[in-house]
């Protein structure tokens, strides 16, 4: 699969913070995630693992408890079902990856198979 950047695809994921899919296969989804300075992505959990690498910003992130101060360039992985959340310091962007698939993540009508 090969994607093309269409900058009328973002999605709201809170208050504060858009969500872009990049590109899916059967087995991982790209995304991007634009995230505005003084918002917070609320803690939650979800069963697909995610990594993750900041472009730009600065942000907190708490996973499981420990909170991380990000810098771009870093980068994190979560295990699925454990608690995470971001506050945010400064407009940041971004990219993760999830495995499986986060169907909820797929365009309108897309399906991995």
């Amino acid at each position: 699969m090969f994607t093309r950047l269409d900058a009328d695809d973002c999605r709201a994921a809170a208050p504060g913070i858009s969500r872009r899919t990049l590109c899916y296969g059967s087995t991982t989804l790209m995304a991007e995630f634009r995230l505005l300075h003084d918002h917070t992505l609320p803690m939650h959990s979800h069963p697909q693992e995610q990594t993750g690498y900041l472009v730009s910003g600065h942000i907190t992130l708490t996973i499981g408890g420990e909170a991380h101060d990000v810098v771009p360039g870093d980068s994190w992985c979560i295990a699925g079902g454990v608690g995470h959340g971001a506050e945010v310091l400064q407009d940041s962007v971004a990219v993760e990856v999830f495995s499986p698939v986060r169907e909820d993540y797929l365009p309108d009508g897309a399906t991995t198979a």
